[in-house]
């Protein structure tokens, strides 16, 4: 196993390595934030695009139906019931404002999950947590040179004996 600059896990690195090893993951990071917030917004977009699309259908099914649907299921009604023509007309107008706000309602519902849905306010968060935890970080306290000197005086001497 290794880290990612290639050196092995148990070696000690210097202080170049581990700042490169740290940028590049900094920038890992940034990079997979920028890409989850992109696709978070093409979601809540086509969501908002469906919903229209659903609102639009609805105004065309009602606009260009009602005149040929009208004939057609009033004439049908009729002719099974036999009740006046005018009643006929009146239930076949009621069938297509149905259609209609069952239509409308879809549209709604899609616009409500675009609208509940907060794709980019979470990546906000998350780098805005991840920002808070590198802020509070704190270096790893070290003893001063001149109290290691003597030790690293003993280990270089063991090692030359």
């Amino acid at each position: 196993m290794s880290a990612p600059d290639g050196s092995p896990v148990g070696a000690e690195r210097s202080i170049g390595q581990l700042f490169a090893s740290a940028t590049t993951e900094m920038s890992a990071l940034v990079h997979d934030e920028i890409a989850l917030a992109k696709a978070q917004l093409k979601q809540d977009v086509k969501r908002g695009a469906v919903g229209g699309g659903a609102f639009t259908v609805a105004a065309v099914v009602l606009l260009f139906s009602l005149p040929m649907l009208n004939f057609a299921l009033a004439y049908g009604i009729r002719t099974w019931s036999g009740w006046n023509m005018a009643l006929c007309f009146l239930l076949s107008f009621a069938a297509n404002v149905l259609v209609a706000i069952v239509l409308g309602l879809v549209g709604v519902l899609f616009f409500k999950k675009a609208a509940k849905s907060k794709g980019p306010q979470k990546v906000a968060a998350s780098v805005k947590e991840t920002a808070g935890v590198l802020g509070n970080a704190k270096p790893h306290p070290r003893a001063a040179i001149e109290d290691r000197v003597p030790e690293a005086i003993e280990a270089v001497a063991r090692s030359s004996s």
